[in-house]
């Protein structure tokens, strides 16, 4: 199976950890990977490692937790390591898991808090990118693909960290990464609707053109409705599973 995870996504889901619960964070963020669509092989174990920024007993100890909840399979051999074995449905199951868990407080702290990062990009780049930044991003932009809500949502976080990258901040680049292996896999919920998923886009080239034309302030505006539409979808799905609705349940008028 391909990977459906652009480099940008990627980047995110394979970030350094921070200090604590590391096997648990391990877990998590390889979780995020598999409802993002990472691919069907995980990297190495060393490379894992590597990448987190952790010990290779606790990348052992972080896939031993997803075998057991038997979302990976760990195969021998020449051709062996982990492979996921679940399924969209599955994907679907551990969202939902996760929006339980979550009080509607946090997640509309979460969003407000990734959209004060976002926010904050967008002005940096519009202040700081070149022309053929500009260029480039745009570029970026057309190619990408929102047909469908697998491709939407890597697209999607790949122009997040695009912005990000434009805005020349290494700081806000490492916490947009954090935010999206964190958060990313909830916040772009909404993007299973074809009228949200034109909605994104519409916000995406609005965002990109104030970027271009180095309007800072239209820039944030751009980004404070782009964030906010996705907030109110992943909301709305919250409100649908704690009324003991399913995950994709169409919104009532």
């Amino acid at each position: 199976m391909e990977s459906r995870v652009g480099p940008g996504a990627r980047e995110a889901v394979f970030a350094q950890l921070s200090d604590t619960g590391r096997a648990e964070q391990v877990a998590q963020r390889l979780t995020d990977g598999i409802v993002l669509g990472a691919g069907e092989r995980l990297p190495s174990e060393p490379d894992l490692a590597r990448r987190f920024g952790v010990a290779l007993i606790t990348v052992r100890e972080g896939l031993g937790i997803l075998r057991e909840a038997g979302l990976v399979e760990t195969r021998r051999g020449r051709d062996g390591g982990s492979f996921v074995v679940a399924d969209d449905a599955d994907h679907r199951s551990l969202i939902t898991t996760r929006l339980r868990g979550l009080a509607q407080v946090e997640l509309s702290d979460m969003a407000v808090y990734f959209g004060v990062i976002l926010a904050g990009i967008v002005e940096r780049a519009a202040e700081r990118a070149s022309d053929s930044d500009a260029e480039r991003l745009t570029s970026w932009l057309a190619a990408a693909d929102f047909g469908a809500a697998a491709s939407a949502r890597t697209n999607q976080g790949g122009f997040f960290l695009e912005l990000a990258v434009l805005s020349q901040s290494a700081r806000l680049v490492h916490e947009q990464i954090r935010l999206q292996a964190e958060f990313g896999p909830l916040l772009l919920l909404g993007l299973d609707g074809e009228q949200a998923r034109a909605d994104v886009a519409a916000h995406d080239l609005a965002i990109m053109r104030a970027v271009a034309a180095h309007r800072q302030a239209r820039a944030r505006e751009a980004a404070g409705r782009l964030v906010r539409g996705l907030s109110e979808h992943l909301l709305a799905a919250k409100a649908r599973i704690e009324r003991g609705g399913a995950l994709d349940e169409p919104i009532s008028a």
